[in-house]
């Protein structure tokens, strides 16, 4: 493989290590999409190299030049230690499709499980749905009408104005479709394992952007943290439904709540630069690394395919 081909793979343990912190630099209405889209676009450029890669080792193949019509010597000079790691590649990008398409079924299915949830929950207020339940509970369904649901007991436990707090929390979600950058780096992680640390931050991430534009709306950072750790600790305590499939919670995993109600008691976070410059930065080097090895590939199979057609 050559430098061009490793940089997806290089870019991808970068991202693992420091990604998360480069997120929490941003604003999360920035760190999200850009995280989101270096997710998708590393999690691609390294199934295509990994595809090359074992492209090139049966190319090498006597049998495989001749039904392709093309010289095996020419496709990649380097002999057997070439097509080991030719043969490693493939079977990894064939474990990673299967992986890919196994989350993109069940996220399919479980869109489809939200989407007719929302209908059997009947009408709603300005896409607001209230459940009669105990325990508390609030959570976004997405899908072409998405709902916010708060459960009886959610509303119960909170006075008015974290009510409000909640209430915009979700919105938020919704009007954000928070849910799909979620699912988005969630694939992505599937189809590159070393990408997992970057779809939990885009978790937290919608989490805080909700957060954020809570606060805005009420005006009140306090009392949006204040909202945000009373509905976090009821729910910490009433486990979710796995019913709800694709239901996108507000308050988040526990340990989370915390750190994210701290972040509200400090001032909103600015809008840097140069961290939003270094994400974009390494995701077009992933994407040119990518670039490169189909052009470079393209080229010497020409090569190959006219050393064939001289051959005696």
């Amino acid at each position: 493989m050559s430098v061009a081909m490793w940089a997806p793979i290089l870019v991808a343990v970068l991202l693992a290590a420091s990604g998360g912190q480069l997120g929490r630099r941003l604003h999360p209405a920035v760190a999200v999409p850009l995280l989101t889209f270096a997710a998708l676009a590393t999690a691609l450029a390294t199934g295509f190299v990994l595809a090359v890669a074992a492209f090139d080792a049966m190319a090498m193949l006597a049998p495989v030049a001749q039904l392709g019509h093309w010289s095996a010597a020419a496709v990649r000079p380097g002999g057997p230690p070439s097509v080991l790691l030719g043969a490693a590649a493939g079977l990894t990008v064939g474990v990673l499709l299967v992986a890919a398409v196994r989350r993109a079924t069940r996220l399919g299915v479980d869109l489809g499980h939200a989407v007719a949830t929302c209908r059997r929950l009947g009408p709603d207020a300005d896409g607001l749905v209230v459940l009669r339940d105990d325990a508390p509970d609030a959570f976004v369904l997405p899908g072409v009408r998405g709902r916010v649901v708060v459960s009886t007991g959610m509303l119960r436990m909170l006075p008015p104005d974290e009510r409000r707090v909640l209430l915009a929390h979700e919105r938020a979600h919704l009007a954000g479709y928070h849910q799909l950058y979620v699912q988005l780096a969630g694939l992505a992680a599937a189809a590159n394992p070393l990408l997992r640390p970057l779809a939990r931050e885009v978790e937290r991430g919608v989490e805080r952007w909700a957060d954020e534009v809570a606060a805005a709306e009420v005006g009140d950072r306090r009392l949006a943290a204040r909202a945000l750790a009373r509905a976090g600790l009821a729910r910490a305590a009433s486990p979710a439904d796995s019913r709800w499939g694709l239901a996108l919670h507000a308050a988040g995993r526990p340990a989370a709540v915390g750190a994210r109600a701290l972040a509200l008691l400090q001032p909103p976070p600015r809008r840097r630069r140069w961290p939003a410059a270094a994400l974009i930065a390494v995701t077009l080097v992933a994407i040119g690394g990518a670039a490169w090895t189909g052009s470079t590939t393209e080229d010497r199979f020409e090569r190959a395919q006219a050393d064939y057609a001289v051959a005696p």
